[in-house]
């Protein structure tokens, strides 16, 4: 009673976020947890024969097939990462520390532009530019450096440049407050103390801007495990992943408990994988202090 009475007032403003989390998320999921574990979805007169089974995580585990479309989903996620990351970092140091107030503020916008327009209206755009005689086929052909069709739409390279596209700015963002946080005078005393500009971005700079990358990786690689939009405007056939094969089981297939179960086992995977990176970023730390 005496750590309510003291926490009260936090305890209140809290609780309409969490509140409003347990609506839109952890219910949801719940709710998506118990179908995962169901022969079919218990609505209308389907929900007489429902019973409890683990049929749907046995058919995902004896076939390669979901295997095969995980691990290629992985590899996505992972190119995607690596791609934004290489581009994303160098863009926010220029904006953070490099650009003057003026420009910093128009890069920034510039950054953010394309989170305001409508993820299918850039898909397409995209399409429009990676088609047959579309733009950058008629841009290179002009050039002399292709003679034919590039035919890069519906393959696997254009995934990733929609990928790539859409998630950029997130990275950027929060590199960018990372970076635009980090106390200019520690780069001075650096310098001042005989340190090269290279070892001053190696030893102060990026180690004090890691949790902003962390983020950044954190929320492009989530997402892109288990996207399907990407893969499916610009993928064609070539563009088959696990997120699209979730799509098809509950809005083609109406099987819901299967698409349930690939999406827990999905999200599984997700939490190992960020759980072993906590744990090697945390002995990094360990190791650094000693």
């Amino acid at each position: 009673m005496k750590f309510l009475k003291q926490n009260l007032s936090r305890i209140l403003l809290l609780a309409p976020s969490y509140g409003w989390m347990l609506v839109a998320v952890f219910a949801p999921m719940l709710i998506m947890l118990v179908f995962s574990f169901l022969s079919d979805v218990p609505l209308g007169e389907r929900a007489g024969s429902v019973y409890w089974t683990l049929e749907n995580y046995q058919t995902y585990f004896s076939k390669s097939f979901y295997w095969v479309l995980t691990r290629k989903s992985l590899l996505t996620a992972l190119y995607t990462t690596l791609a934004c990351l290489l581009i994303a970092y160098p863009m926010a140091y220029i904006i953070a520390k490099i650009m003057p107030g003026k420009w910093k503020t128009a890069l920034f916008m510039l950054v953010i532009v394309p989170l305001w327009s409508n993820t299918l209206v850039r898909l397409y755009s995209w399409a429009i530019v990676l088609r047959d005689n579309g733009v950058l086929d008629t841009f290179l052909r002009s050039i002399g450096l292709i003679s034919g069709d590039l035919s890069i739409l519906y393959s696997y390279p254009a995934v990733l440049i929609g990928l790539v596209h859409g998630y950029l700015p997130y990275m950027v963002l929060t590199i960018y407050v990372a970076l635009d946080k980090l106390d200019d005078s520690l780069l001075e005393a650096a310098a001042s103390l005989g340190a090269r500009r290279w070892q001053t971005f190696l030893r102060v700079t990026l180690p004090l801007s890691l949790p902003g990358v962390l983020a950044g990786v954190i929320m492009t690689f989530i997402p892109v495990m288990g996207s399907f939009v990407e893969p499916r405007i610009l993928g064609g056939k070539e563009g088959t992943m696990i997120g699209t094969v979730i799509e098809d089981q509950f809005v083609q297939l109406f099987n819901w408990p299967f698409g349930a179960a690939i999406a827990f086992i999905l999200l599984l995977m997700v939490l190992v994988l960020m759980g072993l990176s906590g744990l090697v970023a945390q002995r990094k730390r360990m190791l650094g202090s000693k």
